[in-house]
């Protein structure tokens, strides 16, 4: 059996995420992850901060600290939202960690001695009202694709287009808004990716029939425009610095190596920081190092993160000539949107994560997410919908059967599950209904389709309450006690077999339902076929409890409120 290595795109330092952030990478992964450990495979699922780059240094400056107290912090923040919505990393890391450091810098000599980067003197923009060359970020400005007037020198954020920072139109200073900027001259390393190209474009051809059609297309996009030579060093206060005894000159001018050259190496640092935590039982290399046929790799990702993790990192990994695992399933999803806006960090549009903790627990907004994830295209947060979802599928299809089994059966026939007589057709049936939703959802799961796993999931729960609603316990128990015991037995036992099987989805709700049975010996992972279709697996005299409501339903109020609090129209 293969060992599941998944990683998620690593959040940046600046500032708490939000819901698009959230759907786009660590939420699937945590889901797929749990999944698999559920079906006895051995996973290990890392994620870390990136804290390097000019958003770290910026969002610092703005708080008037220095740059290293304040990933510190941000961090720390960050890592208890995730645990809020009980995302269960391995192994949460830092970009800045010493392992990064060491590995990022092994990376570049080997790249170097292999003749795959070059030192260059390039013409940068200077801001001489700052004092200092202005790296990528630094410098903001229109698109000249697009024309999103908030384009950052790297990228723009709105079309998703790669940039130099030469290419903006009205060019201005990210630190003191100065549009005063000069072009002078300085020397920067650069990886050959041109050297690299018909490497990775085989590379890339032999995923062509496994990767999604959305992760697939940009990386060929990327390659049709062609590999350019991509400049890995900025002139930056806080970074990986390259390493002095290599380049002595750039070492001494304070250069440090480019965030999207090292973040992707910190999936592989924050896996050595893991096991340097317990050295004689972890082996960081077993993951990552001559593994290919051993361990199989899974990334997500939204798709503006695909071309650094499909092109730049392979090409990267191919350089070093060394045999480190590659990416084997890029799981990438699209935008979710904010009533038809993008969710952004920098303009505080939308729900962020903390604030949606707030509001309700993390069950709601993991079920919902990933109900509506956008996987074949953008998908539209609107409150209307989350409302509506969480009132349809939550309080009612779930909640409502799970309350009103064990209340009725408490009601009538005392805190143990009863007996009843024996499965008839009905039963029968359900069980064979119920093995067949089970399958549909494995086989969802297992090729990361989540939107048609929440919808197997779904149809799990619904199919208890049609058979609720067939059998009529409140009026079998008038003409067939018995009857109707086994009616309820029936019923609990599906409890329990949602308990198990919605854990990915929603572990809290899974565990409160499942703690509800005072079993002996529940030591049950999964359920298999035969056990969904025998429905057993809660035997007569059970003695149970009955759980505070599970989730509560969403007034017309609380919609206004939530609508009032963070807007609520179309963008």
């Amino acid at each position: 059996m293969a060992r599941h290595l998944i990683t998620s795109a690593l959040p940046y330092i600046n500032g708490i995420k939000h819901l698009g952030n959230m759907v786009g990478s660590m939420l699937p992964a945590d889901v797929y992850s749990r999944y698999l450990r559920q079906r006895g495979h051995d996973v290990l699922y890392i994620c870390a901060t990136d804290e390097h780059g000019t958003p770290a240094e910026l969002a610092a400056k703005e708080q008037g600290i220095p740059v290293d107290e304040f990933c510190a912090q941000a961090h720390d923040a960050q890592k208890a939202v995730y645990d809020g919505f009980a995302l269960a990393f391995d192994y949460f890391g830092r970009s800045s960690s010493p392992e990064n450091r060491e590995i990022t810098q092994h990376f570049a000599r080997r790249l170097n001695e292999n003749g795959f980067i070059e030192e260059r003197a390039i013409r940068q923009v200077y801001s001489p009202v700052d004092g200092r060359f202005l790296p990528d970020r630094y410098v903001e400005g229109t698109c000249p694709h697009c024309g999103y007037d908030k384009a950052r020198g790297d990228q723009c954020e709105n079309c998703t287009r790669v940039l130099d920072p030469t290419d903006l139109i009205n060019p201005r200073s990210a630190i003191s808004g100065s549009t005063d900027l000069e072009i002078r001259e300085t020397k920067h390393l650069f990886l050959l990716q041109s050297k690299l190209e018909n490497e990775v474009r085989e590379w890339v051809a032999k995923h062509d029939k496994d990767w999604p059609q959305l992760a697939s297309s940009i990386a060929h996009k990327w390659l049709t425009e062609g590999l350019h030579d991509r400049a890995i060093t900025r002139d930056l206060d806080w970074g990986v610095p390259v390493p002095a005894d290599t380049w002595p000159e750039l070492a001494a001018e304070g250069k440090v190596f480019y965030v999207w050259f090292d973040a992707p190496i910190e999936y592989i640092g924050a896996t050595k920081e893991w096991a340097d935590q317990d050295p004689s039982n972890r082996d960081w290399k077993s993951w990552w190092y001559d593994v290919d046929t051993d361990v199989r790799y899974t990334e997500f990702m939204a798709k503006d993160n695909v071309p650094f993790h499909t092109v730049m990192f392979p090409a990267t990994e191919l350089g070093v000539r060394e045999p480190w695992k590659k990416v084997d399933y890029v799981k990438a999803f699209n935008w979710l949107t904010y009533y038809g806006g993008k969710f952004s960090t920098s303009q505080k549009r939308g729900v962020f994560t903390d604030q949606a903790l707030d509001i309700l627990p993390a069950d709601y907004w993991r079920y919902f997410l990933i109900a509506n994830a956008p996987e074949s295209d953008d998908s539209s947060f609107t409150w209307e919908h989350f409302t509506a979802t969480v009132n349809k599928d939550l309080a009612d299809t779930l909640g409502n059967f799970v309350n009103r089994v064990l209340s009725f059966s408490r009601k009538r026939f005392g805190d143990d599950v009863p007996a009843g007589g024996e499965p008839g057709e009905a039963e029968t049936r359900l069980g064979g209904e119920i093995a067949r939703l089970l399958a549909e959802y494995e086989e969802h799961m297992e090729t990361l389709q989540f939107r048609k796993a929440a919808a197997a999931l779904r149809a799990l729960w619904s199919a208890g309450n049609s058979y609720l609603e067939e059998k009529a316990p409140w009026l079998e128990i008038k003409t067939d006690k018995d009857g109707a015991a086994l009616t309820l037995r029936t019923a609990m036992n599906l409890i329990h077999l949602y308990s198990v099987v919605s854990e990915p989805f929603i572990p809290a709700t899974a565990k409160t339902m499942r703690e509800a049975f005072t079993l002996a010996d529940d030591t049950a992972a999964w359920v298999t076929a035969d056990e969904a279709r025998a429905l057993v697996s809660v035997p007569a005299g059970t003695p149970f409890t009955v759980p505070p409501v599970l989730f509560a339903k969403l007034t017309d109020e609380d919609l206004e409120t939530y609508k009032e609090r963070f807007g609520g129209t179309e963008a």
